[in-house]
């Protein structure tokens, strides 16, 4: 089965800047999309026809690009209408795009929402209201797809084949930093802040100009929900007008947010972004370059973009998005899908 991994995501995978090739991965490719398949047909099993009937769509329905991340009304069956047997088998199946680091950020925003209720007592905010959705059913051969969403994360899988795209994939966090209670000081999407300013300080004078390209940070990220990114012209300095230690510190960066998927699938990405040319790569920053001040960065590639956002609750409430500038919700592979089954 041809494997091509796309994926959107935390730990160092490897230091520098050295092609994949050369560090010495040699075992084939697991078959990654064959244990999607396999989980995502036990956990459809698991489901009465009523449940059944709310989890899941047609591959072509609107409501598989009607993604968000704010806390509204979803489609899809969400964890409280889950029996516990079929939590575990919808997390068996959140473990075959996530690492370990990923799984326990999706809990730990997951739990947020906990401290929100408690402290402002709304309804809405609701550890279990997490809804997963398949679109089609789990094919070898034909287009389809599955989604796990609610406020502040929503993870898009597509697959065809042995093909397997993750994107859009969003993960924020409020608090960023929980600044009272019983949880003072948990802090969900740490490394995705701390290593952004360690690069920052890495940039003086007219570098650092350059890549702070606005002194006010956008009050969101800027490509929003839209259904295909388009980030406009790169902003900020490229690798390749970098030296060596601020290259590093954004290929680290970079893989902060890879690492949210499991090491094959980050991987895969990484050698994709490599060979679409790491010197092209952006880094950019806008608003306060102070802790605890509204704050903005990206990193714009050929074949990819990551932003983050820190304005609201007084600089305390984080938004991060990953996003395939060639094939959020498997747009390239389901191009190549189409020109198959209707050549010209």
């Amino acid at each position: 089965m041809k494997l091509r991994i796309r994926t959107r995501a935390g730990a160092l995978l490897f230091a520098g800047v050295a092609v994949a090739a050369s560090i010495g991965w040699t075992a084939a490719a697991p078959d990654v999309a064959g244990e999607m398949i396999d989980r995502a047909r036990h956990f459809l099993a698991s489901l009465d026809d009523g449940q059944r009937a709310r989890a899941t769509f047609p591959f072509d329905d609107e409501e598989r690009l009607n993604w968000h991340f704010i806390p509204r009304d979803r489609e899809g069956l969400p964890y409280g209408e889950f029996s516990p047997p079929q939590r575990r088998l919808a997390d068996r199946l959140l473990g075959t795009v996530l690492s370990h680091d990923g799984i326990s950020k999706a809990l730990g925003i997951m739990y947020l929402e906990q401290i929100l209720y408690e402290r402002e007592g709304r309804d809405i905010r609701d550890s279990d209201r997490y809804h997963f959705t398949v679109f089609d059913e789990p094919s070898e051969t034909a287009p389809w797809g599955w989604r796990v969403e609610g406020h502040h994360l929503s993870l898009n899988v597509t697959l065809k084949g042995g093909e397997v795209v993750a994107a859009p994939a969003f993960m924020g966090s409020n608090p960023a930093i929980v600044d009272e209670g019983r949880h003072t000081g948990l802090e969900v999407l740490a490394a995705e802040q701390t290593v952004a300013r360690e690069l920052l300080a890495l940039f003086a004078g007219e570098a650092r100009e350059q890549v702070v390209f606005d002194a006010e940070a956008p009050p969101d990220i800027l490509t929003g929900t839209d259904r295909v990114a388009d980030p406009g012209a790169p902003l900020g300095i490229a690798i390749g007008n970098m030296t060596d230690e601020q290259r590093d510190k954004v290929v680290e960066l970079i893989q902060v947010y890879l690492g949210r998927m499991r090491l094959d699938l980050a991987r895969a990405e990484f050698e994709r972004i490599t060979a679409a040319g790491l010197g092209d790569i952006h880094f950019a920053w806008a608003g306060s370059t102070a802790p605890g001040e509204p704050h903005y960065y990206r990193i714009h590639g050929p074949t990819f973009l990551i932003e983050y956002d820190n304005t609201q609750n007084g600089a305390n409430h984080i938004h991060s998005v990953w996003r395939d500038l060639t094939g959020d919700f498997g747009r390239d592979l389901l191009a190549e899908h189409y020109e198959d089954a209707h050549p010209h």
